[in-house]
């Protein structure tokens, strides 16, 4: 994940973001109420979070478990080379595999974690067998399966 730069936040900017955190479906005008602002300001705000890219984009977030996608798996990668157009090769692959939702490059032992949603221990097996070892710089998988999500949540802590 890059940062290119920090942007300077106020206040403001904060309560603006939390709430939509909680709700991307706010209103400007329900935005300045609950700021005790007028409209104008607000979408002020919110246009330069999204233009700066603190806000990068509004999303829905869905129940794997109701899509079928009741299977989420943990896996950590090691590759056996770790060149640069070996890395770039290993990431554009895996970018195209639409059971990974999440994909972290690491320092330390391993040199992936991946997030994978399936439908049940089938889809996985058939996922890591004709998906995930085509790759051939892949040296090693360690997998293990969530049983239970104590917390989820895409908000970013703030203030």
């Amino acid at each position: 994940m890059e940062n290119n730069s920090t942007i300077r936040l106020d206040s403001t900017d904060i309560h603006i973001i939390k709430l939509l955190q909680k709700n991307a479906r706010i209103t400007n005008k329900e935005l300045a109420a609950q700021l005790d602002l007028t409209i104008t300001p607000v979408y002020e705000r919110v246009k330069r979070l999204e233009k700066t890219g603190v806000i990068g984009q509004y999303v829905a977030l869905i129940d794997a478990d109701k899509t079928g996608k009741g299977l989420m798996a943990l896996c950590m990668l090691r590759l056996e080379k770790h060149t640069k157009d070996k890395l770039a090769q290993f990431e554009a692959h895996v970018a195209q595999i639409p059971e990974v939702t999440e994909c972290y490059h690491l320092a330390g032992q391993y040199d992936y974690h991946l997030k994978i949603l399936v439908k049940d221990m089938n889809a996985f097996q058939d996922f890591i067998v004709n998906k995930l070892s085509t790759n051939e710089n892949l040296a090693n998988i360690q997998s293990s399966f969530v049983m239970k999500k104590i917390t989820d949540t895409t908000a970013v802590p703030l203030g």
